[in-house]
């Protein structure tokens, strides 16, 4: 049965999204307008399974790089989905049989449905992280040999960089200092893979699970239950910490927002102090001296009444939220992901625990 992605499902998705994000992903506004304005121009975009993919087939990942903060200041001027995609099938020499989303985030899981409906192809239900993660190498293709590149980038100004690099992280290296000097921000074509590989090593039905969060949370808003509740039962996540934002330190050098976010308990945390510290999205949460959570498990603030989900640009002094963790896709947990996307990855001195494991031991204090 073919499915279609109109603008009501975008509308939960860029929601669902920023809940996967774990803080970053970009801006959900902004990139939802995106899409919307083009699916409502173009058309409803076709969303099809791995396994719709023919073996053989190229699929290709549109996303966007950058500081979140930037996109936020500096929009998109809308084009920059289709530059890439042009210079990439140059560089292929064939036209790509599908888009794809590289992660859960609130813009990138958007702009696959901007080019899907400006250039009429479909989308696959998967992406490369089933989470947000702030570098390029951070993928399931990656930690499995298959490389991102060539990479095209582009800028708000018509500017295009094509990069092959010796490796993903040289990749990342010269994308990031590439995207600095154009601004902060670009978008990408990248991660150009077979349908077989995409079979593989993808992660399935992300774009559907986002969706499938937003409606959650937008139901359970409408009918006056508790969203955090709801949240959690879909994404199996768990309850952290309850408390006020006290502090916020954030910093954008051109290429990641860097920060810490310190919150004060309330009601059964009351006494205690959380803290995040993040690179775009939150890498790990701790309180009284101990992890709660960490990547590439993922930490997320919702908003306390709500259940609206704050990123780390939107994190401010007084904001009363609740701080989840929620479990990574099992590709990660191996020592191969781990590598990569663990907390010795990101410069921290700590083994990684599972969040369940973690929550049921925070459960017993």
């Amino acid at each position: 049965m073919r499915r279609f992605i109109g603008v009501d499902e975008i509308e939960d998705m860029a929601l669902g999204a920023t809940v996967l994000g774990a803080g970053g992903g970009g801006d959900p506004y902004v990139g939802k307008l995106m899409a919307i304005e083009a699916i409502r121009k173009y058309g409803d975009v076709e969303l099809i399974t791995p396994d719709e993919v023919p073996d053989d087939a190229v699929v290709v990942v549109s996303q966007m790089m950058g500081a979140p903060t930037i996109m936020v200041e500096k929009i998109c001027s809308g084009l920059e989905p289709m530059a890439t995609y042009d210079e990439m099938v140059k560089e292929l020499g064939v036209e790509p049989y599908a888009i794809y989303a590289v992660e859960a985030g609130g813009v990138n899981s958007t702009i696959p449905f901007i080019l899907g409906a400006t250039r009429r192809i479909p989308v696959v239900d998967c992406d490369l992280m089933g989470r947000a993660f702030p570098e390029l190498q951070m993928t399931t293709l990656g930690i499995n040999g298959v490389k991102g590149q060539p990479a095209v980038l582009a800028d708000e100004k018509g500017n295009t960089v094509t990069v092959r690099a010796i490796d993903d992280r040289w990749l990342e290296r010269i994308a990031r200092q590439a995207t600095s000097v154009m601004g902060g921000y670009t978008i990408l074509a990248s991660y150009m893979c077979t349908g077989r590989q995409l079979k593989d090593f993808a992660i399935p039905g992300t774009p559907t699970l986002c969706e499938k969060i937003g409606r959650t949370l937008r139901e359970a808003r409408e009918m006056h239950a508790d969203p955090i509740a709801a949240v959690l039962e879909v994404t199996r996540g768990h309850r952290l910490f309850k408390g006020k934002v006290v502090d916020v330190e954030r910093n954008t050098d051109g290429m990641f927002v860097r920060g810490r976010a310190v919150v004060a308990g309330l009601d059964d945390d009351k006494g205690r102090e959380l803290v995040i510290e993040f690179q775009n999205e939150n890498i790990i949460a701790r309180a009284d001296g101990r992890a709660l959570c960490t990547s590439p498990d993922l930490i997320m603030s919702l908003d306390m009444e709500s259940g609206t989900p704050v990123t780390t640009e939107g994190l401010k002094y007084g904001a009363r939220i609740v701080v989840v963790g929620m479990p990574c896709d099992d590709q990660w947990r191996t020592p191969e992901g781990l590598a990569v996307v663990g907390p010795r990855a990101f410069g921290y001195d700590l083994d990684y625990v599972p969040v369940e494991e973690l929550a049921a031991t925070e459960g017993g204090r």
